[in-house]
């Protein structure tokens, strides 16, 4: 046990002559670090809400018709009705959906706000209820030749858009991912080979007296890892600094921000997965570099 302490604080002494020596490079390794860790999180979070919300929108079957302006929504219920596979239909009158929309936006005088845009600008709406997800494209078909019918929305829709988000983010998260970890694992190396040129006498010596290259060595990768962990430490910050802030900026509660806000929910597997992948990507990336300069100042 006390043999273990003493090479412990060997390596401990050191990391520190070594982090003394690197001045503001170490810096520059850990603000590089940081970026690709931050970028990286933000990637691999905003991938997980997605997904989330492609399985809360996956499990809506609620289809909004909305009817031309001339058009009454219960003159149009009974077609709707008719429609196979519709479980339950129900009417929103434009009144009401007016009178709604400016009590969410905190508007109380509803008269004056009407008289200002020369009348309700909106239409009679109906929510369908579908009975199942698999025929809703079929159901929008029929519903869409019923006469008065304008337009509809389903679920659908936004699924196809987000998966092409997810998707394009994807691919962006891998390519930024792949370029910054190259350079941070190059400023790591450059950081590192500099800081051993500059104690070069001091290596040449414990060679002379004995000791082997692992020990000789080893500081350097342990600098590497904490290039990584404190890079990982300040990107899981900014990743948390940011999830709060644009959780408060949503400060009006309509349904459908409370239906984007509850897909998209990180459930708690996934914020315990969250800091243990960034530390350890920014761990690889750390020993990657310390590795290469080592590699690098051996070969001289």
């Amino acid at each position: 046990m006390l043999q273990f302490f003493t090479k412990l604080g060997y390596l401990c002494r050191e990391s520190l002559s070594s982090l003394r020596r690197g001045g503001w490079m170490n810096w520059a390794a850990i603000s590089t670090v940081t970026v690709l860790l931050f970028l990286f999180g933000v990637c691999l979070q905003t991938s997980w809400q997605l997904d989330s919300l492609l399985d809360h929108f996956g499990n809506q079957l609620e289809i909004s018709v909305y009817l031309q302006p001339e058009t009454q929504g219960e003159t149009i219920v009974p077609m709707v009705r008719g429609v196979p596979h519709i479980k339950d239909v129900r009417t929103i009158p434009k009144e009401r959906a007016w009178q709604s929309l400016l009590e969410e936006l905190g508007i109380a005088d509803v008269a004056e706000a009407t008289e200002q845009l020369e009348g309700n600008p909106l239409v009679d709406e109906l929510k369908a209820i579908a009975d199942n997800a698999q025929k809703v494209p079929e159901i929008v078909a029929q519903l869409d030749r019923i006469p008065g019918v304008d337009r509809i929305v389903y679920v659908n829709e936004a699924r196809e858009r987000l998966q092409q988000i997810q998707q394009g983010l994807s691919w962006i998260g891998i390519v930024l991912t792949s370029i910054l970890s190259l350079t941070a694992i190059a400023v790591i190396t450059t950081t590192l080979n500099l800081i051993a040129v500059a104690r070069r006498n001091e290596l040449e010596i414990m060679q002379l007296v004995g000791a082997t290259k692992v020990w000789i060595f080893l500081p350097f990768v342990f600098q590497g890892v904490i290039f990584g962990l404190v890079g990982g430490g300040l990107a899981l910050a900014l990743i948390t600094t940011l999830r709060t802030l644009l959780s408060n900026l949503f400060f009006v509660k309509t349904d459908f921000l409370n239906f984007l806000t509850e897909g998209l929910k990180l459930t708690s597997l996934q914020l315990s997965l969250l800091p243990i992948i960034i530390f350890t990507l920014g761990i690889s990336v750390g020993m990657v570099g310390s590795f290469l300069a080592i590699r690098r100042f051996s070969l001289r």
